[in-house]
């Protein structure tokens, strides 16, 4: 699997002027610091839905495309209409590979990981939601770095009604940790690696 980038639509002074008009702040021209950006995204306030990031995945199989098509965001994929494939769709099994190209401003984003880095998500959907993670961490690493599972959102508590037992194992590794960007910090220590 591999994600392909496409664009970033938006950027972090458009996110800051709009924060300041919302106070009745004159805008500025100077980008914000990586304070603002953690904190804004930490806060999830409204304006961070003026980055939009745009990805292409090819070959994903259908069955997997399905689980991200539930969200409320652009997604465009691949037809199996016999119609325009010439290929009888009771033909195309579940696992019939896919291109699909997504669309979301960073609340989706957020949104989106809380469910699909879940490991009650299936671990191949999970792979493609780490994929796109990491490759958002090499443009907007302040972006990448809130897209978390809900467990690390919901303060270390586990709101599913099957538990997969990571938040245990993850308590039991770093004890709770009460300040969200310290638990949303540690987590991404462990998913990027100590040395990141």
């Amino acid at each position: 699997m591999k994600t392909k980038i496409l664009k970033v639509k938006g950027d972090w002074l458009e996110v800051l002027n709009d924060c300041r008009a919302t106070v009745g702040k004159d805008a500025r021209d100077k980008d914000p610091s990586t304070e603002f950006k953690k904190k804004i995204l930490i806060a999830e306030h409204s304006p961070i839905r003026d980055i939009i990031i745009k990805w292409a995945w090819k070959d994903i199989k259908s069955w997997i495309s399905v689980h991200f098509v539930r969200g409320k965001y652009e997604k465009f994929v691949r037809t199996q209409r016999d119609d325009r494939t010439g290929v009888p769709r009771d033909d195309l099994p579940q696992g019939s590979l896919v291109d699909m190209t997504m669309e979301l401003n960073v609340q989706h984003l957020i949104d989106t990981s809380r469910k699909r880095l879940c490991r009650q998500s299936h671990p191949e959907t999970r792979a493609y939601m780490e994929d796109i993670k990491k490759k958002i961490h090499e443009v907007e690493p302040e972006i990448a770095d809130v897209m978390v599972p809900n467990c690390i959102y919901r303060g270390c508590a586990c709101p599913e009604i099957q538990k997969c037992g990571f938040i245990d194992s993850f308590i039991k590794k770093h004890g709770i940790i009460a300040p969200i960007q310290d638990r949303y910090d540690t987590y991404n220590q462990d998913f990027y690696g100590e040395d990141n």
